[in-house]
């Protein structure tokens, strides 16, 4: 048996024994050592769901997950008992039209981790032990720790974010909303080569992990955007992390002629002057999930090509897991909450 985060509705997280099981073929079992909590295990603590997803039954949270392996099923090569590994959430079916193009992240039989959005729903990886598909398995290089592995999912949405926005070498990039994603596609654009980065957010919480992460400047009121409006805009590229019709509203203005906005956070509907997307020819890119990127984010994470510590705000026994969520939920005192398991 084995220890799990469990989420059975709206603010009734419970830590229960699973069985912690056998790998079958092809399968490894995980050792979990760190987790992260994101912004959808929140949507479910806090409110049970988000949109039409629900939660029906009791489900286990996490997707930010890394460990140690702890046996391997039959046929497995390449891995062994004792390897330190990330954990891809993601597994694609590999057989559908998305798959077969190589957008795996729009495969039509998706298996997620911690959604709700198959009956039965698929559980997380806030477990003390976790059988998964070997190929999900990352191996992680010499020097890199399971706490600074378990940023490889959240990193691995930001570069796939910064793919969508095309070259940054030499650009100047507007990120809006500096939560942990957020925060994070600042990195992604430095790691792009962006000449500059602005960042935006409406408090004052996240300035210095904005910087720490490679911002060049932050700004808390928004009104201080209007001094990039001179020439019909200034910035190449803007990365909308907050999911706000306002933050999306407000990039128009300050976004060049044949500039580019990537649509990371998702929020509530906005109405947008199509004559300004018209007129400055704005390419405007929605951004989901990853494929590819996960294991380029493992080895960026091991290479310190940028360095996730500022984001990391405390770590907590699965015991305390409930404290570590309403931590987490509080954007005035947390960014990137753990738990250790």
């Amino acid at each position: 048996m084995s220890r799990a985060v469990v989420i059975h509705a709206a603010h009734d997280l419970r830590v229960e024994e699973r069985p912690a099981g056998e790998p079958g073929p092809g399968q490894v079992r995980v050792r979990i050592a760190a987790g992260g909590i994101c912004g959808s295990d929140l949507h479910y603590f806090l409110h049970g769901g988000f949109g039409a997803i629900r939660v029906k039954h009791p489900m286990v949270l996490g997707h930010e997950v890394a460990g140690v392996i702890e046996s391997l099923g039959p046929g497995v090569a390449g891995l062994a008992v004792g390897q330190p590994v990330a954990v891809n959430p993601s597994l694609p079916c590999g057989r559908c039209r998305y798959c077969q193009e190589g957008a795996q992240q729009h495969c039509l039989d998706m298996r997620f981790y911690s959604s709700a959005m198959r009956e039965p729903h698929v559980d997380g990886g806030f477990r003390e032990a976790l059988i998964c598909e070997a190929a999900q398995a990352v191996p992680l290089p010499e020097g890199l720790d399971t706490t600074t592995a378990a940023f490889a999912e959240p990193l691995a949405v930001c570069l796939h974010a910064a793919r969508q926005a095309g070259p940054l070498m030499g650009r100047r990039v507007l990120v809006t909303g500096c939560g942990p994603i957020g925060a994070l596609a600042i990195a992604a654009a430095r790691l792009g080569g962006a000449r500059e980065i602005v960042a935006t957010d409406l408090t004052e919480a996240p300035r210095k992990v904005a910087l720490a992460m490679g911002a060049d400047r932050f700004h808390a009121d928004p009104e201080a955007l209007s001094a990039y409006g001179a020439e019909k805009g200034v910035f190449d590229v803007a990365m909308e992390a907050s999911g706000s019709p306002r933050a999306l509203l407000g990039i128009l203005p300050v976004l060049r002629p044949g500039g580019t906005i990537v649509q990371i956070g998702i929020g509530n509907d906005a109405p947008v002057p199509m004559s300004v997307l018209a007129a400055k020819e704005i390419t405007w890119r929605g951004t989901f999930r990853f494929h590819a990127e996960f294991a380029m984010a493992v080895e960026a994470l091991a290479a310190r090509r940028l360095d996730v510590a500022p984001l990391l705000t405390e770590r907590f026994p699965i015991e305390r897991a409930a404290e570590a969520f309403a931590l987490a939920a509080d954007r005035a005192r947390a960014m990137k909450v753990q738990i250790a398991f």
